[in-house]
């Protein structure tokens, strides 16, 4: 069988942290892939922070509604029961903790779990957007994101980009591993399948995961 797209792989991973019910925002990118991996009958209300609450699939090409997009711009459905909100209204879940869960994207993540997923404007998109609020309001927190980026591990002693939050996230997903930021480091929850231990050790920065036996992710 050909190996799984890196993407999908940490897409389908972390629609595994999506609870039943629960009010979520994905961020644009890779994030936003996850919703394809939520069963419909599990009653989850994906929101954007341009004021949509129940973003469906994309649509099929030819039917995009101009008026109907995600916060990157994307052209999304609704799903029964969507509601269009200001943006006022919007922030308002998202800074006052009513957001069961966020996915972002991320550029990267330090020794002690902070994220930074934005870099200074004018060198490089995206700027920081409403991740800010998100990653300080939400009450769970994953990154999804690719373990390296041009050969350098995204996983760092320091950020050396902005941070978005001096919060610890929950979880970080990529497509060797899904590891767990504590208080006393980064802890390897588990691995993605054919990849060792010691592989996620040697591709991340300073050996910042320390290796022990875990088990595979059960995609």
């Amino acid at each position: 069988m050909a190996a799984m797209d890196p993407k999908e792989l940490i897409a389908r991973r972390v629609a595994q942290e999506v609870q039943p019910g629960s009010l979520v925002n994905l961020g644009i990118g890779l994030p936003s892939m996850v919703a394809t991996f939520i069963a419909p009958d599990l009653g989850v209300f994906f929101q954007a922070e341009n004021g949509v609450i129940g973003l469906g699939a994309r649509p099929p090409e030819g039917m995009e509604d101009e008026y109907l997009t995600d916060a990157g711009g994307g052209f999304v459905t609704a799903v029964p029961g969507a509601a269009s909100i200001d943006s006022a209204m919007s922030f308002g879940l998202i800074r006052g903790g009513h957001l069961d869960m966020t996915v972002l994207g991320g550029l990267q993540v330090d020794g002690h779990g902070r994220l930074a997923n934005w870099m200074v404007p004018g060198h490089m998109v995206p700027g920081m957007g409403g991740a800010m609020d998100l990653v300080s309001g939400a009450r769970r927190v994953v990154v999804a994101m690719q373990h390296s980026a041009r050969g350098a591990s995204k996983i760092v002693p320091e950020c050396t980009l902005p941070l978005t939050s001096l919060r610890r996230v929950d979880l970080v997903v990529t497509e060797l591993a899904v590891i767990r930021p504590e208080p006393d480091g980064l802890h390897l929850v588990e691995r993605a399948p054919g990849i060792g231990a010691e592989d996620i050790v040697a591709a991340t920065d300073a050996a910042l995961i320390v290796p022990r036996d875990v088990p595979e992710m059960a995609i």
